[in-house]
């Protein structure tokens, strides 16, 4: 049985008015141009062969939202998506203005079979939202690292 692909990212997280928010990136291209709910998403990516887990969803961060991450970091629980895809995923404070996100681009073949590559941003935007707004837009099994954040903040805040 092959090993399911494995894929890491952060989750930026700011407090405003004593509310988490986090960053979710919108996928770039043509597939997702008209799509909203359940196809945002933490800026992550595929491990490299052998690649730390970490290091990866650091340099993922970056390569998507032109962005260096700054700890400390708070290790969330893998999640599995619908796909068979396993997410490894950290948390941080911080903040951006994230209308100023470069992403990396790639190449796909658009239209469809013909012939003709156009290159598109892996994130064409990313936006701050609030936790239940955030749940409404995410791959819903992204949704479990966004509930599992708001408990650890809140034990923080007990502690």
């Amino acid at each position: 049985m092959a090993k399911p692909k494995q894929s890491a990212g952060l989750v930026m997280f700011r407090l405003c008015e004593g509310q988490c928010q986090v960053l979710l990136g919108h996928p770039g291209g043509p597939f997702f141009q008209k799509k909203d709910a359940g196809v945002w998403s933490i800026p992550k990516g595929e491990l490299d062969e052998g690649e730390d887990a970490f290091a990866a969803a650091q340099r993922e961060f970056q390569e998507e939202t032109g962005l260096v991450a700054h700890g400390p970091f708070i290790q969330l629980t893998p999640i599995q998506q619908k796909g068979g895809k396993i997410v490894h995923a950290w948390a941080f404070e911080g903040d951006c203005d994230p209308t100023t996100i470069i992403s990396n681009t790639f190449p796909i073949e658009w239209p469809p079979k013909s012939g003709r590559q156009i290159e598109i941003p892996e994130i064409d935007r990313a936006e701050f939202f609030d936790l239940p707004e955030a749940k409404m837009r995410i791959n819903q099994a992204q949704a479990a690292l966004l509930d599992e954040l708001a408990e650890k903040l809140a034990g923080q805040r007990l502690a």
